[in-house]
């Protein structure tokens, strides 16, 4: 009872409950658009008698549109309104999910998969822009995680949900799934959309800085496919197909990640102020943001393959052993953001943060000497840590700038997001081929099942230490001071930029 009486304040206005039905349902949406469709390649690929590399573009295009744009769609927020962006986004993802399901040929969903990408960067580049300016510092450990549930409730319905449409219907029932959410949540994003009404104070002066925003499209692309295996022959980082398409991809990113700061550093209103990097509590935010984010897809790379190559057991069993993850994320945030608005304590983002690398580094030692069902309790220090960790640090990025820089905080935010997820894929993935043969494929499933459970311990070790410095960094970053101005009720509300 005391946590339900700590989060009613936070529909205590007409405004404040529009906000967070808002968000929350965008979340439910975004989250059933990424992780659980991957289920769905298979199936894809059965249909249009192609291979699953080939259908594995829907989730390499949306990853790659949306990590690309976010923070655009960030900076537009700034200067036309973050809930007019955030409305807009969840329009074009609800009617592109609509075009994949009446698609006829797979580069049809493949393309109308890349605007379902870009409608989710619009939506999650703004949502926490509006958080921030909705709810005062006091109060966003709570208000960051009730959407985050939202986030964990989407995967969950997803995994079950669409593995009976992909097993007993339809591939396309997948897509049309998301129309009534869709609709459910541009419902429920109406009433916000009429309260948070941009000012003419609230307007950021200067044009959209498009060069520079083409630039970082560009320079993203190239991080995110420099981690996803397009070349032929075997996907490994080290064969020499692999070699000979991820090194000039990495050298490409340098490249553009180069000439993209030359030239922010030149302009007059750049799309990433580098300036706010001198932040340094900020920028401590963001790294950390990065190694938590590093951790997860580490997380959602290496168990599919410790299941299904170390033990040799069916993808069924992926879901079975992430299911208790999945549960405690619904319950644990809205506990850590209380504690966190309530007390403030200084070791609960970096404790966070060692939880989920002692999770790492047990599964390490003992994945080879445990039975299939003792995978989820020897990751529940995982389970624990990740849902502590990612309402409070999404809390703590927001606060750690000016409340007027929201929208970069919040583009921030979803970058570094998407750089963790791309960077520990591709670790983690190189980890575990450094300790497999070269001629694992003709080994039996028997013979090759400890060399992948060596992979394994191998990229948790990996992980580990990356969770160890984001932790120790995260115990440096000083709490925001709780003098922090908070906005008035009457101005809270008046949200974005652009003129009226």
């Amino acid at each position: 009872m005391g946590l339900v009486s700590a989060l009613r304040p936070l529909f205590s206005t007409p405004e404040r409950k529009a906000v967070l039905l808002a968000v929350t349902a965008a979340y439910v949406l975004v989250q059933l658009s990424s992780l659980p469709v991957a289920l769905s390649l298979p199936s894809l690929a059965d249909y249009f008698d192609t291979g699953v590399d080939d259908a594995a573009w829907l989730v390499i295009i949306y990853l790659l549109a949306m990590g690309s744009f976010v923070l655009l769609g960030a900076r537009l927020g700034d200067r036309y309104g973050h809930a007019r962006v955030f409305f807009a986004g969840l329009l074009i993802t609800t009617f592109a999910a609509v075009l994949i399901a009446i698609s006829n040929s797979l580069i049809q969903v493949i393309a109308w998969r890349a605007v379902s990408g870009l409608g989710s960067a619009l939506v999650m580049g703004n949502a926490n822009a509006i958080l921030a300016y909705a709810f005062p510092p006091e109060e966003r450990g709570r208000a960051f995680s009730i959407p985050i549930v939202g986030a964990r409730f989407g995967t969950l319905s997803g995994l079950a949900i669409f593995g009976f449409f992909l097993q007993f219907l339809s591939w396309r029932l997948v897509f049309l799934s998301f129309l009534p959410l869709g609709i459910i949540a541009i419902v429920l994003s109406i009433p916000m959309l009429k309260t948070l009404k941009p000012t003419r104070s609230d307007a950021k002066p200067g044009s959209v800085d498009f060069i520079g925003a083409i630039l970082l499209i560009a320079t993203a692309s190239a991080l995110i496919l420099s981690g996803n295996h397009l070349h032929g022959g075997e996907e490994s980082f080290i064969s020499e197909e692999g070699l000979r398409f991820h090194l000039p991809m990495n050298g490409l990113f340098i490249l553009l990640l180069g000439v993209f700061i030359l030239f922010e550093r030149s302009v007059k209103n750049p799309i990433v102020e580098l300036a706010h990097f001198k932040q340094k509590y900020f920028s401590m935010a963001l790294v950390s943001n990065v190694s938590y984010h590093f951790s997860m897809l580490a997380t959602m790379t290496l168990i599919p393959i410790l299941v299904e190559r170390g033990f040799g057991l069916g993808p069924l069993w992926v879901t079975v052993v992430l299911l208790p993850s999945q549960i405690l994320g619904m319950i644990l945030p809205l506990a850590a953001g209380w504690i966190h608005d309530r007390y403030q304590p200084k070791f609960m983002r970096p404790g966070a943060m060692v939880a989920i690398a002692g999770g790492f580094l047990i599964l390490a030692i003992f994945s080879g000497s445990v039975p299939i069902w003792g995978i989820p309790l020897l990751m529940i220090p995982i389970s624990i840590g990740t849902s502590i960790f990612n309402p409070i640090n999404n809390a703590t990025v927001m606060g750690s700038l000016p409340l007027e820089n929201r929208g970069f905080a919040s583009g921030m935010l979803e970058t570094t997001r998407e750089i963790g997820h791309a960077i520990g894929a591709t670790v983690a993935a190189t980890a575990m081929v450094m300790v497999l043969p070269a001629g694992i494929a003709l080994l039996t499933a028997a013979e090759a099942r400890p060399f992948y459970i060596q992979g394994f311990q191998l990229s948790s070790m990996m992980v580990v230490f990356t969770l160890l410095l984001g932790g120790a960094i995260a115990y440096f970053h000083k709490p925001h001071q709780r003098s922090h101005p908070a906005p008035s009720a009457s101005a809270s509300y008046q949200v974005g930029g652009g003129d009226d």
